[in-house]
């Protein structure tokens, strides 16, 4: 357009008209705000909000469709196509009462459209419907009150009518009722009570009601009640309360996206409120009257909701202020030493959730300054070598750094050497965490390798004992699984191990200090005798799945190490011979595989490991809903089931244990390489085993996203291929996954993959759209002009791949029974229709030839007589013929049938006449 066009809003209005009609509706959008800018004529301006609201409603953002519908209104208040487009918005918006006015005013402007009468009906009922629900809701909530108000009543009704409420806050209509009818006041009476039931039932009826609901979050003066309930020694209140702050949070901070109408626009800025919680927090962090379930949730909560989750996100003023006013209070935790007295309460897992805060603090800052001064807060609060441990096992740059400074690696080896056991204890763990990088390793090796040998020959302390041998487990995997880079003598690895087996296996010994044998293990597993030897002894693989499942959750990464270790999961990346050749011509290093390595040994392994129970351990860990579960340990979890789902005879005992379900939340969350590696053990299961017992009930609809997600180009060749025959299982099911495919938007890159040069891929693409036709959403694609799908579709039933041809001449039969006028187009797109027909219906399978003749009834049978009548005018008569009067035959019965139908049709049409003798 020229610059006078660009300036004239009717333009911009037809602009907008024609792109919406295209259905590009962001485009429609962006012409009719223009418009809008620019336009001073009244009429025409509420033409454009009118369309403009349409648009909005294509994009279900129902506000603003509301919105621009009311400008178009206040213009011309019988303008029907706005007035009806504010109902359907408002009607969206759960504005029942509205929507009805507004649809009532237009069936008085056009009494007889249908449309109109219709939805006056509909929205009647089903405020009716509300009305009644909300009368009931109120005479439940009243019932539940008294019984609670009812100081002589039973104790179990009590109970019951306390649990009752938390299902009545659940719902929208009970959650305002208990809020109107004065239920804060009796709810706080129920935290007072002190019962374990009661408080429970009441924190999360409080969870209920502030569920999305700004209003009733705001400015709560009983925050202060649910802070010291949270700081009970209980675990299971102590999560409900978290539960509850984490519903506050949503709330406050928009993360729960639903639509709350004048209650929601009468909320200020909720910052302050966010700020309270946030200082609330950070003072339970380090405070002695909070107990160690307390103080994991007030963690677990900062963890959540403190760092970024969107690293484009410029705002990160949470990470700050944390950093300010919290970050010594973290320092603190990590520096407690349990064994000594006077110290935070703590459970198993406080220390470790808080390094990974630490860590997720450090990656959200965004410049050197900022890091700088993190650095600095550390270097003056780092009091205790523990502490030092843990921003090892947090932000391992700035831990790193702190270690390099001058003597403090000294001071820890000597410290091993010091007669209080504590300190041996706390010394040993800090070089453990310390000696991640090779200088550090060989740092260690050089000075206190004999160090550690004499600890663990002479501590009677089995605790000091076992910290000793993982330190020297450590040291001696510092070479990972390079065969040639041994640190200790050969066979010293292998008894190492053996040690760290029987103490894993000792269960007179507690949790903690068992823990400390398998991150040895998870050192030695690198070497592959030990792995061999590992699988071997059942006692402490068993041992292992058993401690994998107990509440010490800091255990998972260790046994997720040693699990990638035994699978042979990790990264490996594939070494030219030509490099090798060279380096060793340069005399280089080269990495050396252990014979041990190989796919044989591979493969044994992970039958003992299945064998022995893998998979139900694996389960557990997946579903512990703690921060300990990072993204890191999701991504080994998803390695080792995509190594135990290789065989296609193993994935039928992954799915009895439970592994397909376990699989979905690996593929939905975690680390871009996690959720590639599950979608791809979801695709290996989906493929081969029935999907409704692989993945039960609903669940069956969450592995579509994982598996599409699969067909993404960056992908390699196997994962598209395995993703589309497990999406073809999947079509082939009912009509409820087959739409959500669609939704998920993988029909574009299925029919892109028909076009692959691969044979493999693109059976398996063109067997996915065979399965997919029965929608209506692909059938209108194949109706479509100006593309080549039914061509490519007609084509590839004459390929050499009989899979190929049997798929393609399958999606035809049922797009060709479904649309009668594919039928006449199928004759247009290549002058070779009929020879293509004639090969399919004297095809020696079965099964083309049946779909072939069910193609020839469907053109018969499509009201195109010049089509029929071509069809018997041909050879095709001849074949039919010959298949109709062949002997009944139970292995072409159907053949057979078939092509007698097709005769008979033939015959109703009078293209033919029927065989009679004389």
């Amino acid at each position: 357009m020229n610059g006078n066009l660009m300036a004239d809003p009717i333009q911009f209005k037809d602009e907008g008209n024609k792109h919406f009609q295209a259905g590009e509706v962001d485009k429609a959008i962006e012409c009719y705000t223009k418009a809008i800018k620019l336009c001073t004529d009244k009429k025409v301006l509420a033409v454009v909000y009118r369309n403009r609201s349409a648009c909005f409603l294509k994009k279900e953002s129902y506000t603003n469709a509301a919105s621009d519908a009311s400008k178009a209104i206040d213009v011309d208040a019988a303008d029907v196509k706005a007035l009806f487009r504010r109902c359907q918005a408002l009607e969206k918006l759960g504005k029942l009462d509205m929507a009805f006015k507004d649809v009532q005013r237009c069936s008085t402007i056009e009494p007889k459209n249908k449309t109109f009468l219709e939805t006056l009906r509909r929205l009647g009922a089903e405020i009716q419907a509300k009305l009644k629900t909300t009368f009931s809701t109120d005479s439940r909530v009243q019932n539940m009150f008294d019984i609670l108000l009812d100081e002589e009543m039973d104790k179990d009704k009590k109970e019951m009518a306390a649990n009752n409420l938390v299902v009545l806050a659940r719902e929208e209509a009970g959650a305002e009722r208990i809020f109107q009818n004065n239920g804060v006041p009796l709810l706080l009476d129920l935290l007072e009570t002190g019962k374990v039931e009661m408080v429970l039932a009441a924190i999360r009826t409080f969870a209920g009601m502030c569920t999305g609901h700004k209003a009733r979050v705001r400015g709560r003066e009983d925050r202060e009640v649910h802070y010291s309930i949270m700081a009970v020694d209980n675990e299971d209140i102590a999560l409900a309360t978290c539960d509850l702050f984490q519903c506050i949070n949503d709330s406050l901070t928009g993360g729960d996206r639903r639509f709350y109408g004048k209650e929601e626009a009468l909320v200020l800025d909720a910052s302050k409120d966010l700020k309270s919680i946030l200082m609330a927090l950070l003072e339970m962090v380090a405070s002695k009257k909070v107990s160690g379930h307390g103080r994991d949730q007030a963690l677990n909560l900062l963890t959540r909701n403190v760092p970024r989750k969107d690293k484009k996100d410029p705002d990160h003023s949470k990470s700050l202020f944390t950093i300010d006013h919290g970050l010594k209070k973290i320092l603190k935790v990590c520096g407690q030493i349990p064994d000594l007295p006077d110290q935070l309460p703590m459970t198993e897992n406080t220390q470790l959730i808080a390094s990974v805060l630490l860590d997720k603090l450090w990656d959200d800052l965004r410049c050197d300054p900022e890091r700088d001064n993190y650095r600095e807060v550390c270097d003056e609060n780092i009091h205790a070598i523990n502490a030092l441990s843990g921003l090892l096992q947090g932000p391992f740059e700035v831990g790193n750094q702190l270690v390099g400074r001058q003597g403090i690696m000294e001071m820890m080896v000597a410290l091993c050497g010091s007669e209080r056991e504590v300190d041996q204890m706390v010394a040993v763990e800090a070089l453990i965490h310390s000696s991640t990088k090779m200088s550090r390793a060989s740092f260690i090796i050089t000075n206190g390798v004999s160090l550690l040998k004499d600890i663990y020959k002479k501590t009677k302390n089995d605790k000091i004992k076992i910290r000793a041998l993982v330190g020297l487990c450590k040291l001696g995997s510092a070479g990972g699984d390079d065969y040639s880079m041994r640190q200790f003598a050969e066979g010293s690895t292998e008894k190492l191990a053996k040690q760290c087996r029987k103490w894993l296996c000792n269960s007179a010994m507690d949790t903690r200090t068992r823990k400390w044998a398998i991150e040895g293990l998870a050192y030695l597993t690198q070497d592959a005798d030990v792995k061999d030897d590992f699988v071997e002894d059942d006692p402490a693989m068993k041992a292992m799945f058993d401690l994998a499942k107990s509440k010490d959750k800091t255990i998972l990464y260790a046994v997720a190490c040693t699990l990638v270790n035994c699978t042979n999961s990790y990264e490996k990346k594939d070494i030219m011979p030509e490099l090798v050749q060279l380096a060793k011509f340069s005399k280089q290093h080269v990495p050396e595989q252990h014979p041990k390595d190989k796919k044989d040994f591979i493969q044994k392994r992970v039958k003992r490991m299945l064998k022995g129970g893998v998979i139900s351990a694996l389960t557990v860990m997946v579903k512990a809903d703690n921060v300990l579960l990072t993204d890191q340990t999701k991504e080994m979890l998803a390695r080792v089931f995509l190594a135990l789902a290789d065989d296609p005879k193993d994935r039928g005992t992954i799915c009895a244990h439970g592994g397909g379900k376990a699989l979905i939340p690996l593929a939905l969350e975690g680390s871009a390489i996690g959720k590639v590696r599950a979608a791809h053990a979801l695709a290996k299961i989906a493929a081969v085993s029935n999907p409704e017992i692989a993945f039960p009930g609903e669940r069956i609809y969450e592995v579509v996203r994982p598996l599409v997600s699969l067909l993404h180009p960056e992908r390699d060749g196997v994962q598209n291929y395995e993703a589309l025959l497990s999406l073809t299982n999947l079509a082939g099911l009912n009509d409820k996954l087959r739409v959500k495919i669609l939704k998920e938007k993988a029909l574009p890159e299925i029919e892109q993959y028909m076009f692959e040069d691969h044979d493999h891929i693109r059976q398996a693409a063109t067997e996915c759209m065979c399965n997919l036709v029965t929608c209506k959403e692909v059938q209108d694609r194949y109706l479509e002009d100006g593309n080549d799908r039914l061509k490519l579709l007609v084509l590839m039933c004459v390929e050499d791949n009989e899979k190929l041809q049997r798929a393609a001449a399958g999606g035809l039969a049922m797009l060709t029974a479904a649309q009668k006028k594919l039928c006449t187009k199928m004759t247009l797109v290549t002058l070779q229709w009929m020879e293509i027909l004639q090969r399919l219906i004297l095809h020696d399978q079965p099964q083309i030839q049946h779909r072939g003749l069910v193609i020839v009834y469907n053109m018969l049978n499509s009201d195109d007589n010049e089509l029929a009548k071509k069809l018997m005018e041909s050879e095709i008569l001849e074949i039919l013929t010959v298949i109709g009067k062949a002997m009944d035959n139970p292995k072409r019965q159907i053949v057979i049938d078939v092509a007698r139908t097709c005769l008979v049709k033939a015959m109703d049409l009078g293209l033919i006449k029927p065989f009679t003798t004389p």
